[in-house]
């Protein structure tokens, strides 16, 4: 699950982490009041959507203005002009693709003045099980450009879980970012409340960029993006009332609904798979025979009836989705059960598009009578391989 920059940094300023002063705008005409109740003389008027690029992205609606979804202001009627183009307008980012966001909030903070930006995040590496920490001089970029031109510039170590954030772990980042003086002390003390809130608040992700020096010679997180484990979020109330539905994928929204594994993609053929190894193959063989899956999805092992049904009905809800196949290897799950799960979705929501469907493993004769003796037009696949290529052959002659 992700957050608006405006929900992390006030969950920064909650743990100590130095943030500047901000409000978060709905409607227009509170940016001049909000606006106000800062310092200033300088503002930052910030998109609030999630995804990254927000600077360096454009706007689809010409009345919006040619700038980014973050502009400076220098007075309280010039905020408000600038979340006035902002809002309720579509902002297009790399992350977002050429559809964009709405943007529905605005995030209006103090300016900063700025000597020196730097990249921060902490992950959990999947390579050594572990939380990391990541640092680089070469703040305010993207981190794969930084990977790519100067790796050297990077600096990256694990944290070991037996003793826990230490006090040389913020040295290390401090000397490697090149701080001294008054500087050193508060990076361990910021890394150390970074690392703790990472940890208790079941975090997969902390992107703070850019962490800057500030003209006082303080550091400050800038920006920040957070993402936490959906399968820890119950342990975390606080954090659950910080979803923001209109930011999710409709589809994805609802398959969460049924417990369904499934993130919408880009492709022309859906999948509907048992689960995640079976998937990834499926994706990848069909790309393979030169097409794109439209999303990936798993079921489960215990999928009931209603559950497939559902699963189905979310797929052929994309206008994207030229052709569905379905790969199923049945062990815990049965091949009668989601042979019923089609049959009853096809009969409720109706078939456009071609079908392939792949069953084999526990009750998979069972499961061809239920779909040969139904009145569903299905196309029969023997192996995962035959499956790729008729429902591929299918899109292309459609």
């Amino acid at each position: 699950m992700n957050i608006h920059e405006y929900q992390a940094k006030a969950l920064l300023r909650s743990y100590g982490a130095p943030v500047s002063d901000g409000r978060v705008v709905l409607k227009a005409d509170e940016a001049k009041i909000a606006a106000g109740e800062m310092d200033g003389p300088l503002w930052v008027v910030k998109a609030q959507i999630h995804a990254g690029g927000r600077g360096k992205g454009h706007f689809k609606e010409a009345d919006a203005g040619n700038a980014g979804g973050v502009r400076m202001a220098k007075s309280v009627e010039e905020a408000e002009k600038e979340a006035k183009a902002m809002l309720g307008r579509t902002l297009v980012t790399k992350q977002t693709g050429p559809a964009g966001k709405q943007v529905n909030r605005v995030y209006i903070e103090d300016g900063s003045e700025i000597k020196k930006e730097f990249y921060l995040a902490i992950l959990v590496d999947r390579q050594t099980s572990q939380i990391s920490f990541v640092a680089s001089t070469e703040g305010g970029m993207d981190i794969e450009v930084v990977a790519a031109k100067s790796p050297e510039k990077i600096l990256t170590f694990s944290v070991d879980p037996a003793t826990g954030y230490q006090g040389f772990h913020g040295r290390r980042i401090a000397f490697n970012l090149g701080l001294s003086g008054k500087q050193i002390k508060q990076c361990v003390a910021l890394m150390g409340n970074l690392f703790r809130m990472f940890v208790e608040k079941d975090m997969e992700m902390l992107e703070i960029n850019p962490l800057i020096v500030s003209n006082s010679d303080d550091l400050k997180c800038l920006d920040a993006k957070m993402g936490f484990d959906g399968n820890a979020i119950y342990r975390h109330a606080d954090i659950s009332e910080l979803r923001d539905t209109t930011e999710e994928d409709p589809k994805e929204l609802e398959a969460s609904k049924y417990d369904l594994n499934y993130i919408a993609l880009d492709g022309e053929i859906g999948c509907m798979v048992n689960g995640a190894g079976l998937a990834m193959a499926t994706m990848d063989i069909i790309k393979l025979y030169g097409a794109e899956p439209a999303n990936f999805l798993d079921v489960g092992g215990g999928a009931t009836k209603e559950k497939v049904t559902e699963a189905f009905k979310i797929i052929t809800s994309d206008p994207q989705v030229k052709g569905i196949l379905v790969n199923i290897f049945g062990g815990i799950m049965r091949c009668d059960v989601i042979a019923e799960g089609v049959v009853a979705a096809v009969k409720e929501v109706g078939l456009q598009v071609p079908l392939v469907v792949r069953l084999e493993g526990t009750n998979v004769e069972k499961g061809k009578q239920i779909i040969n003796e139904s009145d569903v037009n299905v196309i029969a696949a023997d192996d995962l391989k035959d499956g790729a290529q008729k429902i591929v052959a299918a899109v292309k002659r459609n």
